[in-house]
């Protein structure tokens, strides 16, 4: 067995985005805000390498408010159709103001003017009133490229661990476990 779960990653995610329909970059975020209490939803990964695993969203959310008080996080691909799954927990970073600049300018004009128009997680009176606020972001930016929003930007999964789960028969399923340590990564296996 190598010793190398970013590589061993990327060959999943290879095999993922062939075979699974839908968004293959789909993957559970699990945080937890100051008193412990969890929270859980799908989020798109938009970048990994070794050091780590990204994703974007507006900071003042639910998921930005629990990252900036408690910066772990547990992330979960789920790729049904290789039955294969990928668990990462580690710490959270925020990504650098030219990452998220440059991510921000890929997206589509419709997403730009969304992130300026909507308090993601916060109430809302009516869907009326968000399509209101859309209207005049639309308008603000009218003929000009829309900026990021000064609280719009990325966070970093830096993996502690990483586990490999690979389906089999008579649920004998396979875990690899990756460990990151002072010397690099180590593996082992699980019990299934």
């Amino acid at each position: 067995m190598g010793t190398d779960p970013f590589q061993l990653f990327e060959e999943w995610f290879a095999e993922a985005r062939t075979s699974e329909p839908g968004e293959p970059n789909a993957m559970a975020l699990a945080t937890a805000d100051s008193d412990g209490r969890p929270s859980v939803r799908i989020v798109l990964m938009k970048a990994h390498d070794p050091d780590g695993f990204v994703f974007y969203t507006n900071q003042r959310s639910r998921k930005g408010e629990e990252l900036a008080h408690n910066p772990r996080a547990a992330l979960l691909f789920h790729w049904k159709s290789l039955r294969r799954q990928v668990r990462i927990e580690g710490k959270v970073s925020i990504v650098s103001c030219d990452e998220a600049d440059a991510y921000f300018a890929s997206r589509s004009r419709d997403s730009q003017l969304g992130a300026w128009a909507s308090d993601q997680s916060w109430p809302l009176a009516s869907r009326a009133e968000f399509e209101k606020r859309y209207e005049d972001m639309k308008a603000k930016f009218e003929g000009m490229d829309v900026p990021r929003p000064p609280h719009w930007g990325g966070f970093r999964v830096v993996p502690e661990t990483i586990e490999f789960w690979t389906d089999r028969p008579h649920r004998l399923h396979e875990r690899r476990l990756f460990k990151r340590g002072a010397d690099g990564w180590s593996e082992g296996l699980l019990y299934p």
